[in-house]
């Protein structure tokens, strides 16, 4: 595994979004069957973490991931864009062969 890494800008958010939800402590970032081209990704804040998550903590951030998803995420770096097209976290996966326009699917 070469690791999965949240950006200073996600990392960022993700506090920002833990602050206001006081009875969250993660984001939790998984990959489901589905989607455009195969995959996609999943987002939700939730309040308790699993035995065998990978706990990645930024800048107040917390982010889980499941066992499942890791294979799938690794090399990843999470982000968080803010541009004229709009607000979003966004993956940069190195194991996805195509991803669909929006960014939210792919497939490996």
């Amino acid at each position: 595994m070469t690791g999965i890494s949240v950006s200073d800008s996600a990392a960022k958010r993700i506090a920002k979004i833990l602050s206001s939800e006081p009875d969250k402590s993660a984001l939790r970032v998984s990959v489901e069957g589905g989607g455009c081209t195969g995959f996609s990704y999943k987002y939700e804040l939730v309040s308790e973490q699993e035995d065998d998550d990978l706990v990645i903590e930024n800048a107040g951030s917390k982010v889980l991931i499941d066992a499942i998803s890791l294979p799938y995420l690794d090399g990843s770096v999470i982000d968080f864009v803010d541009d004229l097209m709009g607000q979003s976290f966004q993956i940069q996966n190195p194991n996805a062969t195509s991803s669909c326009g929006c960014g939210t699917s792919f497939s490996i």
